[in-house]
């Protein structure tokens, strides 16, 4: 079983692709439309561009950061990624503010990103932080044991 680092790694891994996913889907259901949307405004663009670089720093934060920001950076960045998800997929449809192209493949995606980072908070939330390493080398010499190898 991978230790707690490598398991949140691999879980942002997998919420990040969901989100990119979730997007080119929608992009092709824009394009297939033929019909010409406005574009986005730079503020829309750089909103969007930070909020796709959580995932991708949370990635090597994962293996880099020391136990206890670490922690707290997992269970921060899953909250803020999980309620921004839940609002931008929920909100807008149900207040009538518009529907995002592909809206059942938006709901589809936004329910696996939302599973994703929930089980990052909680995996981080319940993070003991005292694991074993795990060493890929193997023990040659055991002198205390009597056992040696040449």
């Amino acid at each position: 079983m991978p230790n707690t680092k490598e398991r949140l790694s691999l879980l942002w891994i997998f919420a990040l692709l969901n989100y990119l996913y979730a997007d080119v889907i929608a992009l092709f259901a824009i394009a297939g439309t033929g019909n010409s949307l406005e574009p986005l405004s730079p503020l829309a663009l750089l909103g969007s561009a930070v909020l796709m670089e959580i995932p991708i720093a949370m990635i090597l934060a994962c293996r880099l950061l020391p136990f206890r920001i670490n922690r707290l950076a997992n269970i921060a960045a899953g909250a803020i990624l999980t309620l921004i998800n839940a609002f931008l997929t929920f909100v807008p449809p149900l207040a009538g503010w518009g529907r995002p192209p592909a809206f059942p493949e938006y709901v589809f995606f936004a329910t696996i990103e939302t599973i994703a980072t929930s089980v990052i908070i909680w995996q981080a939330w319940t993070w003991a932080g005292a694991e074993p390493a795990v060493s890929s080398e193997r023990i040659v010499r055991q002198p205390e044991a009597g056992i040696t190898s040449s």
